[in-house]
């Protein structure tokens, strides 16, 4: 039986395996950055007391909670928790609205298993594997929920026989159709949401759904492969990770970890391209034995197919995804959209891998409500933000003219071309969020282990810098920033953190956090983020939960709730042992807010058999609306 312990990894450690990189430690370079910095410190030195870096406009929101503001919150904070249990505050409700193998068309029922999980007959027609981002879109006044599914356990999903590596064909298609999005009609019928079984909504889209290509680098030859010598058409959306949505009304779905899918049977081809993100060597789920578009030996190209935006009409279950070249090819986390103050259409995107970049994307077109939405994500420009010392920042152009590439290699090749620009390598860039009572944005940098001591997987180094100010940054931070005249597609931008997650019960320095975090709230890695209405920021993480050591006083995952405004930060919600939170959005009413609960231990939610990804559905006893 092949080794299966590459199952168990973390999506970055498996690609570390696959490639890893030299351990140079620039402990003294970074010193020496951090001392030349002293407008930006304050003159101290960034790795002393935690009084070196805080108070010196860094950490603008500090002040503001300092001097006596206080938050919106209309809920008693609450604490950790280490259970396999969800706790949210005292007058709120919880209920599971949709598990791992729950049917969503009649013919399904029953087709889960506690014992086996679902047969592969069944597996396009029940809610898919590991929810993430979603979105709620009301259609001809129904709710309609477009969900993530990003990967798989096959430990839990094949069968036991298999242990968790595919022997077959028919093993490999069940692992493809629980991954994708599901598309959900939901209602609350009076006992709370539910899934509208049959809805003519209701639709699983998966690794072999018919797509097409759209953009810049659709039709060209790094795209064109034996099965579509058009370089037009291609077949499925993967490792679906974060969310977003469009002004029109549409979602998007963005392709993270797609790497990982693909392997080698034989040779493997030659080129910067596969290295930079981690393509090569053996698939995570062995498609590549199975199925020939997966083996790179095979069909070299299929790759650069993967890695997008795709965007998905949830009102009409016959239409086509589209995958949107122009927003770029990396691990894309999720898409924020913004309308910027002269009409045209924004999109930031984070790519999630250690010392990779910050994107935008600026349409040619303007758009009205109401009005034509063709061209919208096809025409435009991609930028990479670069971050500067005096916590100032510009949008820095990827164009043939700016990194001596083709417009279809800046697409293809998003990396390289970021590196070519100059833009700020970042720890771990994940979701981005807009503020929607101030023009603003925010982006959660998770962590990165290995800030300060390797480069990423391009070779750029990745000293401490402005928005990423701590070497071995294992607790993760949010930067935020203002665009230049109050327009998002503004060139020019102003930054500050909004938060240091960090551990203050062990650290007395930077390691202790910022101002804003105390042993009552204190977290690691924050991940998803979203803006409820009233303009409070939901932090969400997928960090250590192991509540020791560096971590102890943490608990399990967690959804905070935190002010702009005055920077304070309170605990919301906690997810069993061994969960990410992941992904959140809201009713029509908003008086019901739904959230995504991934890979969680234990036997929750059902109390036997396999542990099952959920959402659930969290209300105020009183009725109150969230924002």
């Amino acid at each position: 039986m092949d080794d299966t312990s590459h199952i168990d990894m973390s999506w970055d450690d498996f690609d570390e395996m696959r490639d890893p990189r030299p351990d140079e430690n620039q402990f003294d370079a970074v010193v020496e950055r951090a001392v030349s910095r002293r407008g930006f410190l304050g003159g101290a030195l960034a790795f002393g007391s935690g009084a070196a870096v805080f108070g010196t406009g860094l950490f603008s929101t500090t002040t503001a909670a300092k001097a006596g503001g206080h938050a919106k919150f209309n809920f008693t904070p609450i604490d950790i928790a280490t259970d396999f249990e969800v706790h949210v505050p005292k007058g709120y409700s919880t209920k599971i609205l949709a598990r791992w193998g729950d049917p969503l068309f009649s013919d399904a029922d029953g087709a889960y298993s506690a014992a086996t999980g679902v047969p592969l007959d069944m597996s396009e027609k029940v809610f898919g594997e590991n929810t993430d981002g979603m979105e709620l879109f009301d259609v001809d006044g129904k709710e309609v929920i477009a969900v993530n599914s990003e990967y798989v356990n096959p430990k839990i999903n094949l069968p036991a026989a298999s242990e968790g590596t595919p022997q077959n064909a028919d093993e490999v298609q069940l692992l493809k159709n629980l991954q994708g999005v599901t598309v959900m009609e939901v209602a609350d019928n009076g006992n709370g949401y539910e899934i509208v079984v049959d809805s003519p909504y209701n639709r699983r889209i998966t690794h072999e759904t018919d797509m097409v290509l759209a953009g810049p680098l659709a039709g060209h030859e790094l795209v064109k492969t034996a099965a579509d010598p058009t370089g037009m058409a291609v077949k499925g959306t993967m490792n679906n990770c974060g969310s977003g949505r469009t002004l029109w009304g549409t979602y998007l779905t963005c392709e993270e970890n797609f790497n990982g899918y693909f392997g080698a049977t034989g040779e493997e081809p030659a080129g910067e391209g596969y290295a930079r993100y981690g393509i090569g060597g053996e698939g995570r789920y062995a498609y590549e034995k199975f199925d020939p578009r997966y083996d790179i030996s095979n069909e070299p190209n299929e790759p650069h197919r993967h890695g997008f935006i795709t965007e998905i009409d949830p009102s009409d279950p016959t239409s086509t995804p589209i995958k949107r070249t122009a927003l770029g090819r990396f691990k894309h986390e999720n898409a924020s959209m913004a309308h910027a103050s002269d009409g045209r259409v924004v999109v930031y995107m984070g790519d999630d891998e250690r010392g990779e970049y910050l994107y935008r994307y600026v349409s040619n077109g303007t758009y009205e409500e109401g009005g034509p939405t063709e061209g919208l994500l096809d025409d435009g420009t991609l930028y990479v933000a670069k971050f500067n010392d005096d916590m100032t920042g510009e949008w820095l152009p990827l164009t043939p003219e700016t990194v001596d590439m083709e417009v279809a290699e800046v697409l293809c090749f998003t990396r390289m071309a970021a590196s070519a620009a100059g833009g700020t390598t970042m720890d771990r860039p994940e979701w981005v969020a807009t503020n929607p009572v101030k023009v603003e944005a925010y982006c959660a940098l998770t962590n990165n282990k290995n800030r300060g001591v390797k480069p990423n997987a391009g070779g750029d180094e990745t000293p401490v810098n402005g928005p990423n100010p701590r070497e071995t940054n294992n607790y993760g931070q949010i930067v935020r920033w203002t665009p230049a005249d109050e327009n998002h597609a503004s060139d020019a931008f102003t930054w500050d953190l909004y938060v240091m997650a960090g551990n203050p019960e062990v650290y007395d320095n930077e390691y202790g956090g910022s101002d804003n975090v105390t042993p009552g709230n204190m977290f690691n890695s924050p991940d998803g983020m979203a803006f409820s209405s009233d303009g409070l920021l939901w932090i969400q993480t997928d960090g250590n939960y192991k509540n020791e050591e560096d971590f102890a006083g943490m608990g399990n995952n967690q959804m905070l709730v935190g002010d702009p405004e005055t920077g304070e930060i309170a605990r919301f919600m906690t997810v069993p042992y061994g969960a990410e939170v992941t992904g959140l959005t809201w009713s029509l009413d908003k008086k019901v807010a739904f959230v995504g609960v991934q890979h969680p231990g234990g036997s929750w939610p059902d109390g036997e058999g396999h542990p099952r990804s959920s959402v659930v559905a969290v209300w105020r006893d009183d009725g109150v609306a969230f924002g």
